[in-house]
């Protein structure tokens, strides 16, 4: 069934392989994000195989969690919980990333009802803007209260960086996530397990041997998908970049004038679009849509294709210049990036295909 999207799980496999051991020979203890493939079961059940790989599974969903819990390795909710959510918190997540003593006092009385004593970590916010706690005599007024809550045990602190405000991780910023470790140590007597610097983006800071040496965790999701780290784009060395792989069918071919005709208004998404006169061109008409990806996020193997527009299903590409004569039925290949990973993986009308 297409459209479909290819994944190799054998370099797959190999990025993993590589993540995990430039992390274990600085005693940094992974976290696998498997938010971006909706921790797909066949994908999931491949990477655990060698569970040295891997110290937890880290995901934003719960849903995802739920999935993987049969698998016996500690389970990281990496999204603040919801207070919806707060029973499933408690049944399927070992460690919890938190930053309202309101959400975390639910968390309590949830863990008490089943006489658990719940993990949480504590997020600080470095600047980026995100979540977290921005004003550290905040945390620390919620961190007393916290110690009174007898079925929650503060392990860690961690922050995030790049995924909103792009603000880049550092030796500055990250020292300053220890030294609030240390403070917390120090004051509160709470033992720290988990420093966690961050996801891809604080790879870079490994290889120029600048990364604090108290940050003891990263939680990394796209280097060990995409084969690069997420703070300049950079190839990571011996790692797949085509671990993933998009593959639409063509569903129609014709010579069309490359300018709509007639009055315009506006498009399914409520846009003006602009058209650019290139004459008449040869039109592909591709089975995938805005539904399932974005323009801008998928790219055509065949560099003399250029993708012109899509709608809801539809999506038009000229491929006037190319060598090959696309036919119906003809198959046509795209590289992708993360945004168009995650919106591949979550569109149910897209087959997850293992290869």
């Amino acid at each position: 069934m297409y459209p479909r999207l290819e994944i190799n799980i054998e370099k797959l496999k190999t990025n993993l392989q590589i993540i995990s051991n430039l992390l274990k020979k600085r005693n940094i203890s992974l976290s696998m994000v498997t938010k971006a493939y909706c921790a797909n079961p066949d994908i999931i059940n491949e990477l655990v195989k060698d569970k040295n790989l891997i110290d937890y599974l880290a995901d934003s969903r719960i849903e995802n969690l739920k999935g993987m819990n049969h698998i016996d390795i500690p389970k990281i909710l990496l999204r603040l919980p919801m207070k919806s959510e707060v029973e499933d918190v408690i049944k399927y997540a070992d460690i919890s990333f938190n930053s309202e003593y309101e959400t975390i006092e639910m968390l309590n009385e949830e863990a008490k009802k089943v006489n658990k004593v719940h993990k949480i970590v504590i997020m600080v916010d470095l600047g980026d803007l995100r979540e977290g706690y921005f004003v550290e005599k905040d945390l620390f007024d919620n961190v007393k209260k916290i110690q009174d809550l007898h079925n929650i045990s503060i392990i860690g602190v961690a922050t995030n960086l790049t995924c909103y405000g792009a603000i880049l991780p550092s030796e500055e910023n990250l020292s300053k996530l220890v030294s609030i470790a240390e403070k917390l140590e120090r004051d509160f007597h709470i033992d720290i397990k988990i420093i966690s610097g961050g996801n891809s983006s604080s790879l870079f800071l490994i290889n120029e041997n600048r990364l604090p040496p108290k940050i003891n965790n990263l939680r990394i999701g796209e280097a060990i998908l995409l084969g690069r780290e997420t703070a300049y784009g950079k190839k990571i060395e011996g790692a797949f970049e085509d671990v993933f792989r998009l593959v639409c069918e063509v569903i129609e071919n014709k010579e069309k004038p490359s300018v709509p005709l007639g009055e315009r208004g506006l498009d399914a998404f409520g846009n003006q679009p602009i058209f650019e006169d290139k004459g008449i061109m040869e039109r592909v008409i591709l089975g995938i849509g805005r539904q399932d990806i974005k323009i801008g996020s998928f790219y055509p193997v065949d560099d003399k294709i250029e993708i012109i527009g899509a709608s809801s299903d539809h999506t038009i590409i000229d491929v006037t210049h190319c060598e090959i004569k696309y036919k119906i039925g003809d198959l046509i290949e795209f590289k992708i990036n993360y945004e168009g990973l995650l919106s591949l993986c979550t569109s149910k009308y897209v087959s997850k295909i293992i290869i």
